[in-house]
């Protein structure tokens, strides 16, 4: 017997017994053994398979360039990020622009603005879009990360992929969309058409927002390990997805304006099946996604 093919034959073994991804997780944890993090392997290990939520938020931190590869940098790279943190935290509350009462995700977004150079004048000045999409994700992640700090670290960066690494591939997703619908159901997409939805659906909340206060966190996670490990495409399945669990929902609304409205609060009991759905999809169509787009 192979050694691909004794990898196999365990791995049925153990998800029939109950211990599904143990074989991933122990593959996992010897790529967490090099002294050096190999960044391409971790980016195919997420590609692959979920990350274990003992090891996501270390793996995240380490593919967003938190933390260097090197293991033996991370404490005193983590040391420098908690004094920045710290400085950019206090340098807010000097100039009395947050307070207290601030809320939390509101902090993570002043400070992010104040690094960038773009801190308004006034914590009174109206949110601009990109403002309500980091709020968006902060607040997921922050269901996700129990530290603070870990949590502004990681929205903050996983939002400066959106805006650079994906900053072309985005605007093309609701093209994509409708292109994997038409696949999968074109039944389904004429009659988004028929209703004048298609220009309509909630492609901000889909895509620019990663489905952050559409899907619970439980299920966000399993997307984000994907979108953060290389592929922005799987965004598009999971809305494929969507569409096809609620197909007999969607078909009975006949506006643009309801079926908006429903998927943007779709039920959440169904999640996890969407996205487990969505991901397998996403391989048979792209197969073992290059880290990309």
């Amino acid at each position: 017997m192979t050694e691909d093919s004794q990898r196999n034959f365990r791995s049925v073994y153990y998800e029939k017994v109950g211990f599904r991804g143990v074989e991933e997780k122990k593959s996992l944890e010897i790529l967490l053994k090099d002294d050096c993090l190999d960044i391409e392997k971790l980016c195919t290990f997420s590609q692959r398979f979920p990350l274990p939520s003992m090891y996501r938020a270390l793996v995240w931190k380490v593919l967003l360039g938190i933390l260097p590869p090197h293991h033996e940098s991370h404490a005193q790279v983590m040391m420098y990020r908690k004094e920045q943190y710290s400085d950019v935290l206090h340098a807010l509350e000097v100039i009395r622009f947050i307070s207290d009462a601030t809320p939390q995700v509101e902090v993570y977004l002043y400070m992010h603005r104040l690094e960038s150079g773009k801190l308004p004048r006034s914590p009174s000045f109206p949110l601009e879009p990109e403002d309500e999409v980091f709020l968006a994700i902060a607040k997921a992640m922050e269901e996700m990360v129990e530290d603070g700090i870990d949590c502004y670290w990681l929205t903050r960066c996983f939002v400066n992929q959106l805006n650079n690494k994906y900053r072309d591939f985005l605007p093309q997703l609701p093209k994509a969309f409708e292109q994997y619908l038409n696949l999968e159901d074109s039944r389904l997409l004429s009659h988004l058409k028929a209703s004048s939805a298609v220009s309509k659906l909630p492609y901000d909340l889909w895509f620019k927002r990663c489905f952050a206060g559409c899907l619970p966190e439980s299920s966000l996670q399993r997307v984000w390990d994907k979108v953060i490990s290389g592929s922005c495409k799987i965004l598009v399945f999971v809305a494929v997805e969507i569409l096809l669990t609620f197909k007999i929902k969607v078909m009975a609304l006949n506006s643009a304006e309801k079926i908006t409205k429903f998927l943007e609060n779709i039920p959440q009991d169904s999640s996890d099946a969407i996205v487990s759905k969505a991901i397998d999809v996403w391989h048979t169509h792209c197969g073992t996604p290059a880290h990309s787009a």
